[in-house]
């Protein structure tokens, strides 16, 4: 037993040495490295000297003119034809209404860029929206995300931009540098697609829209195109943890344009009602909806004003009236007892 402790101990040993070896004849290859100084390090702060902060990359100041160049729109364009066209159809199933409405748009040559304002309920609509807009404006279409949430990690932000031409924005106040810049995306022929209700819904029922699409809209000259998107929230809404495949209905509706006079708010107002008859639509029929439009009656986007569990009561029946209440799950036959 002593002999094979021994042998063992002695085997450990050597083992030990040849690691020290290792490791010396490592620090030797790495010290000349270590040695160099600037260019091949940064250059030394003298001590006492406040040095100014380095300028961020990340959120708004994220740079995403990359996406826009001609390798990165290859790769998207493979992306949005394959993968993505597939998840929406296996995840969301979408139904197209009012793509008829835009055909003044697409006749014209070369087709002009305009403003998509959908409603927002899920991480699916982006994807949604990419899947059904007309050919001719996916090919250049930019998407305004949050710059706090989609860009304040260099490999999420990358995503973005490759994935979905994403350009940061902020939620609240848009910055002017962000705003002149996609200006000047629209005035070469961007398409823009903007939630002016600034994120998703936190409970199920939409948000006062702000006005960064009237806004944007009334500088460029271009048309805002409403549109409406039923069913995404009971497939990915806010707070839950992994999506639940079901059917949606995405509504696009007449272009807009900026009247003389009007200002933004205005602007914006009409927009937001736009969408809310859309929704109408959606879950009616076209004539009902533009009916109730005339009337100033259609539901409102962002549901009764009620408390909480009233609100969320009032959501179950009104899910029911659209996709969400049609998912194959959800069809249940109770039978006849007589």
């Amino acid at each position: 037993m002593s002999d094979k402790r021994t042998v063992s101990v002695a085997q450990l040993r050597k083992v030990a040495k040849v690691g020290d070896a290792a490791s010396s004849a490592l620090q030797a290859a790495l010290r000349p490295a270590r040695n160099l100084g600037f260019p091949y390090r940064k250059p030394p702060r003298p001590k006492g000297v406040e040095m100014p902060k380095e300028k961020s990359t990340l959120g708004a100041d994220f740079d995403t003119a990359w996406a826009r160049k001609a390798p990165a729109r290859a790769v998207r364009t493979v992306i949005n034809r394959g993968p993505m066209q597939a998840m929406v159809r296996a995840i969301a199933n979408p139904e197209v209404e009012g793509l008829d409405r835009l055909t003044d748009l697409l006749e014209q040559d070369p087709v002009p860029a305009v403003i998509f304002a959908p409603n927002h309920h899920s991480h699916v609509d982006t994807p949604l929206v990419i899947s059904t807009v007309p050919e001719a404006f996916r090919k250049k279409l930019v998407v305004a995300a949050a710059a706090d949430y989609f860009f304040d990690k260099r490999m999420k932000g990358n995503l973005a931009a490759l994935a979905l031409n994403a350009f940061p924005i902020e939620r609240e106040v848009t910055t002017r540098k962000s705003s002149d810049e996609l200006r000047r995306l629209i005035d070469t022929g961007w398409s823009l697609v903007i939630y002016p209700e600034g994120g998703r819904s936190p409970d199920g029922w939409g948000q006062e829209f702000k006005g960064g699409a009237a806004y944007l809209a009334g500088r460029t000259g271009v048309p805002v195109v409403p549109v409406f998107i039923d069913g995404s929230g009971s497939i990915y809404g806010k707070g839950m943890k992994r999506p639940k495949p079901g059917a949606t209905k995405v509504v696009f509706g007449a272009p807009l344009w900026q009247e003389e006079g009007e200002n933004t708010r205005r602007f914006n107002a009409r927009i937001e009602a736009a969408v809310t008859a859309l929704g109408d639509e959606a879950l009616t029929d076209f004539w009902t909806a533009r009916q109730r439009a005339a009337a100033g009656t259609n539901p409102k986007l962002t549901g009764p004003e009620h408390n909480s569990w009233r609100r969320q009561w009032a959501l179950a029946d009104h899910r029911k009236l659209g996709k969400a209440g049609q998912r194959r799950r959800q069809r249940r036959r109770w039978p006849d007892l007589g």
